[in-house]
């Protein structure tokens, strides 16, 4: 098992041997584009922090979802921003607020040809940008946010979302929203469980593209960037109380807890490539510091590598247009 009889190299010689001795490949079906929809602006609003990645309008956003579904993009993540909030998220149960009509246009436009996601949380929906709604102490109620959750995931699956997402970190919230869609007679509808969501310094963009109102910061629900361990008791958890696919977010620092969750979910899993890991490649890219293609390729290969079935990406349609023509 020594040199000169072993020259690994001999399997990268050309563009077409390493295409042929790649071990992972990356397709567009895999991948989910995260959207925002904005109440009450005219036209798409670009986001500062996220070139290129923008708060639609009703229309501009029908024409992202049916771009995605033509390239063959996997699925669509909505994510709604109302025109005006309160302590209790009202917005976000409104049969007719932004995220639930965004839902049924999106649905409109495409069927069954993309899977239609939506995003189960308060915090795009409340005055103090909390993922629950707050006791008399100013803490976030766990128990009370639940019920909440409950009504506001029928009303998604209502306006025709396939999947959707809990992302709020709160205890328990699988088995309530499973048992609210079960009883509303919405038993076809999938849950993608944020199982494993850890309180990051990288989600600052997403803050800008939400118009969020946080002040403080969510470390009493969303898990310690030092543990490990504890993720795979989340996704155990979650797994026990109806999750159909199970995300590790953010992805790339939490690459070592994808891998994890990767070896032992017997359901898919999925990775958020998240607003702090997009903005800092195209800020790299901007300054002309690295390749922004291959940036970009590497950085969604490896959250692949580490064992996500499913990313979600804000590359999703130009990565998917990229592979497209490479084949």
């Amino acid at each position: 098992m020594s040199f000169p009889q072993h020259r690994p190299r001999r399997l990268r010689t050309t563009p077409a041997m390493r295409r042929l001795t790649a071990q992972y490949r990356l397709d567009p079906a895999e991948l989910i584009l995260p959207a925002f929809v904005r109440e009450g602006i005219t036209e798409p609003n670009p986001l500062s922090s996220m070139p290129g990645v923008v708060q639609h309008t009703l229309d501009s956003l029908k024409k992202a979802a049916a771009e995605a579904a033509e390239l063959g993009v996997g699925g669509i993540m909505l994510f709604g921003i109302p025109a005006e909030r309160d302590a209790v998220g009202s917005a976000g149960t409104d049969p007719n607020g932004i995220l639930n009509r965004g839902i049924a246009a999106v649905r409109e436009e495409v069927g069954d040809a993309l899977v239609i996601m939506s995003d189960v949380c308060l915090d795009e929906f409340t005055d103090h940008g909390h993922c629950g709604v707050l006791d008399a102490q100013g803490r976030v109620d766990n128990d009370a946010t639940l019920e909440i959750y409950g009504r506001m995931a029928v009303e998604q699956a209502r306006a025709g979302a396939h999947v959707l997402g809990p992302s709020g970190m709160m205890d328990g919230q699988i088995a309530v929203i499973r048992a609210a869609l079960d009883e509303a007679g919405y038993t076809d509808v999938s849950l993608f469980a944020y199982a494993a969501k850890y309180a990051s310094a990288f989600y600052g963009p997403f803050r800008e593209a939400v118009d969020s109102q946080l002040t403080g910061d969510r470390r009493t629900y969303q898990m310690d960037a030092a543990n490990r361990r504890e993720a795979l008791l989340e996704v155990e958890l979650d797994l026990e109380e109806g999750a159909d696919m199970v995300m590790v977010k953010p992805a790339m620092s939490y690459l070592d807890v994808l891998a994890d969750v990767a070896a032992m979910s017997p359901v898919p899993v999925g990775a958020y490539q998240i607003s702090g890991e997009y903005a800092m490649i195209e800020a790299a890219a901007a300054n002309g510091w690295i390749d922004r293609r291959r940036a970009i390729e590497e950085s969604v290969l490896g959250i692949k590598r580490a064992g996500a079935n499913m990313i979600l990406t804000y590359w999703a349609a130009e990565l998917a247009t990229w592979l497209k023509e490479s084949k």
